[in-house]
């Protein structure tokens, strides 16, 4: 069973509403989510929040953390993520937010860097990950690990 397969499975069956917000990804992961036959009884809606004041507006990301950190940091994903959650009412939500490349990369924050946050049970967690590759294998490696990240929450936190 695929990876999204699986995630769908354990969504429906455990009637878990999931939402996400999406920047470098535009959309990805959702396009993953609803390729799952019957996901709908459990994904509502999702966001591609790409530029920051869409991730302000749309998500609730404040202003001082995208000044301070920036739009690639855990702390916005732990935002979007929250932010997701929150205006959707879902149970579980994922947040991707990177730099895809080719252009955009810092010494700091080099093309490949990709954050993630995913809230589920009232926590939220977050990472980082550094991927290798042009553009489009940075955000296939973002929505795959994004994924596994989900399955592997929702397996800790249920058993």
């Amino acid at each position: 069973m695929s990876e999204i397969k699986k995630l769908g499975e354990i969504l429906k069956r455990k009637n878990i509403k999931i939402s996400g917000a999406e920047s470098c990804t535009g959309g990805m992961v959702a396009a993953e989510i609803t390729s799952v036959d019957g996901i709908s009884a459990v994904f509502n809606e999702s966001f591609v929040t790409y530029s920051n004041d869409a991730k302000h507006r749309n998500l609730g990301v404040s202003e001082e953390t995208l000044k301070k950190f920036g739009a690639v940091s855990e702390e916005c994903a732990r935002e979007m993520a929250e932010g997701a959650a929150s205006r959707s009412g879902a149970d579980i939500a994922f947040s991707v937010t990177g730099i895809a490349g080719p252009t955009g990369g810092t010494k700091e924050k080099p093309v490949g860097t990709v954050c993630f946050g995913v809230f589920f049970k009232g926590k939220t967690v977050t990472t980082t990950a550094h991927f290798k590759g042009g553009r489009e294998d940075v955000r296939k490696s973002a929505v795959a690990f994004v994924i596994d990240m989900m399955i592997s929450l929702v397996e800790q936190e249920l058993g």
